[in-house]
């Protein structure tokens, strides 16, 4: 009697079974399970008697297919975590309009003379000091600000030249430079602005800042 090599010869009714109805692959993991099972049981049933399948292959099967159904479930449970911290997330960024946030950038927004800004250093300096610049890349104000502690520096200018006269609101840019003895420092500049809306999408939760733009919630360094 002639019999069947599952090695070499693929059962037309396994294929279908693999595929699924009609023919379309199927991706969940109880499919996935299911098209296992009927893959090992026409194996069986199909294998030479004279060469039985090795068990140390079906257990490396089963193995395979368990590992693939932890990693598909891990997955979907990922998905799932991330989906409720984005909502969290956009909660809580919701919360945050119409106030007024620390966050990376140069910028120095003027208002009826008063500006907010702010300096992260990674150690104290021994002095530091600042220009500003108007839109037209100009300087406007030199200042020296001395020695400045480690960490966040809030700092604010009262909107005059170094004439004294006090300039028009609007935007400007500053530059600032900061030295512990010999070693130049790396000094964050951070700047103010008003939240004006929140904005979530596949990458994560945004902040729409005046004056900055698009801000992660992880950029935040200090809110009003």
């Amino acid at each position: 009697m002639a019999t069947i090599d599952t090695a070499n010869t693929v059962d037309p009714a396994l294929l279908t079974a693999m595929n699924g109805a009609n023919g379309k692959t199927k991706n969940s993991t109880q499919d996935a399970q299911d098209r296992f099972m009927t893959l090992l049981v026409t194996q069986m049933k199909n294998q030479n008697p004279l060469n039985p399948m090795d068990n140390a292959q079906v257990t490396s099967q089963m193995a395979q297919l368990s590992t693939v159904t932890g990693i598909e479930k891990l997955n979907a449970s990922m998905v799932t975590m991330n989906s409720n911290y984005v909502a969290s997330q956009s909660l809580q960024a919701a919360n945050m309009i119409g106030h007024g946030v620390i966050t990376p950038g140069s910028n120095i927004a003027l208002q009826d003379g008063k500006s907010v800004y702010a300096l992260d250093l990674p150690q104290a300096a021994d002095k530091a000091s600042l220009v500003i610049k108007d839109q037209t890349g100009a300087v406007v104000r030199t200042i020296a600000l001395g020695a400045l502690p480690a960490g966040l520096n809030n700092m604010t200018w009262d909107g005059k030249n170094d004439a004294g006269t006090t300039l028009p609101n609007g935007s400007y840019q500053y530059e600032v430079a900061a030295s512990a003895g010999s070693k130049k420092l790396d000094v964050t500049a951070l700047c103010f602005g008003v939240v004006n809306s929140v904005t979530a999408g596949t990458q994560g939760v945004k902040l729409t800042v005046s004056g900055v733009g698009q801000v992660g919630m992880n950029d935040v360094r200090q809110i009003y």
